[in-house]
């Protein structure tokens, strides 16, 4: 009878060490992934305000040297497009360097407030979004290594975690190298 509530304890006790471990490192996934999805919220904000802070700005230009042509891509139709932020953030690189070449055209657009304003407010959400971004890679180095490591490969694998992509989308584990992008 002994021998019997001794085994009963030592799997009750193997139970709890198991238990747990098992919540030691289920947390230390959640604390990554609740880190990961506070930056790309923080990121996807700062996207919205660049986003609308370059409408405004390119109004401001058209409306300033007269003209109807497009400068940017209508990029207002991003907002109905199904994209990930990671092509988003691209696109606005691409308008902001557009309305930067017009910009550089005509010498009153230099010396326009309203301009001289919205071009200091995208470069203080651009700074921000540096900050974010290093912040999100950071992160996701962390919470990769931990799905490759073992103990936490095989909890990982029993919650079927996977592994993120860096910011700029870049997977490091397949074979195509065009898919970094500056």
């Amino acid at each position: 009878m002994e021998s019997l509530m001794i085994i009963i304890l030592a799997i009750i006790l193997i139970i709890c060490v198991f238990a747990i471990f098992y919540a030691t490192i289920y947390n230390k996934f959640q604390d990554y992934i609740i880190r990961i999805n506070e930056v790309e919220g923080k990121i996807d904000e700062a996207i919205r305000e660049k986003f609308d802070i370059i409408i405004k700005l390119n109004n401001i230009i058209k409306e300033k040297i007269k003209t109807k042509k497009v400068l940017v891509d209508d990029i207002s139709k991003l907002k109905d497009k199904k994209i990930s932020s990671f092509e988003i953030d691209r696109k606005l690189v691409e308008a902001l360097n557009k309305i930067n070449f017009v910009k550089s055209q005509y010498t009153e657009l230099e010396t326009d407030e309203d301009v001289i304003k919205l071009t200091y407010d995208i470069e203080d959400i651009d700074e921000s979004l540096r900050a974010f971004k290093k912040f999100y890679n950071e992160t996701i180095v962390f919470y990769n290594k931990l799905i490759r490591k073992f103990p936490y490969n095989i909890i990982g694998k029993i919650l079927k975690y996977k592994e993120k992509t860096f910011f700029d989308g870049k997977d490091m584990n397949d074979d195509d190298i065009k898919d970094f992008k500056l």
